[in-house]
């Protein structure tokens, strides 16, 4: 938890509860249902908390956005984000029933207001949002296809609607067919732990 604070000081009481409980939670439900494997539950808050916050480091939405988070999992990076932007609207996306059964019940535990859940197919999903976010669940322009149609034409946020990623390595070949409208950030810049060093928010415009 030490770990939130660090880098975003400015959390309110309610947010910093809310962060505080996540541990216990996902202790709790990974040892029922995995989601996160079992040598890597320990690393919570750097691997998957902070790791899904990287995602503010690029980005402050603004009050209504709308954003889905597909391939949510247990609730990365949607839960994370939710709990920082209170105000934006968060829909979390997954084919797997028993994982989002997790991420419903630990926002549920936390009293997330801002978080709606969906067990479905990414094709399925025939909502607009201004953003979908998402950790790494498939090849860029496999992802760039399939949410297309979900991205909203009305603008409101500094940057434009589309595409938010967190990844790691080497992007290069797998940009290369989006790559005019492809900004990528290192980590590595904004977070000091080691396992950050390869980890990138890439955004595609849409």
């Amino acid at each position: 938890m030490e770990l939130i604070l660090k880098y975003f000081p400015n959390l309110t009481e309610e947010q910093k509860k809310q962060f505080a409980a996540l541990y216990d939670l996902y202790i709790d439900w990974n040892s029922k249902i995995n989601v996160i494997s079992r040598k890597d539950i320990e690393n919570l808050y750097p691997h998957h908390v902070l790791h899904s916050l990287g995602i503010a480091r690029v980005i402050n939405f603004k009050p209504g956005t709308h954003v889905m988070d597909l391939g949510t999992g247990g609730g990365f990076p949607g839960i994370p984000l939710a709990i920082l932007f209170p105000e934006t609207k968060f829909h979390l996306v997954d084919s797997i029933r028993k994982k989002v059964r997790v991420a419903q019940e630990v926002a549920t535990a936390i009293g997330l207001k801002n978080v709606t859940f969906k067990h479905a197919r990414a094709q399925e999903e025939k909502q607009e949002f201004d953003f979908v976010v998402s950790r790494a669940v498939m090849p860029l322009q496999d992802l760039v296809d399939i949410i297309r149609k979900n991205i909203s034409k009305n603008q409101q946020n500094a940057l434009p609607n589309g595409l938010i990623c967190l990844k790691g390595g080497e992007l290069e070949k797998e940009t290369m067919p989006v790559k005019n409208r492809t900004t990528i950030w290192d980590l590595k810049d904004e977070f000091e732990e080691e396992f950050f060093e390869t980890k990138k928010v890439v955004y595609v415009a849409l």
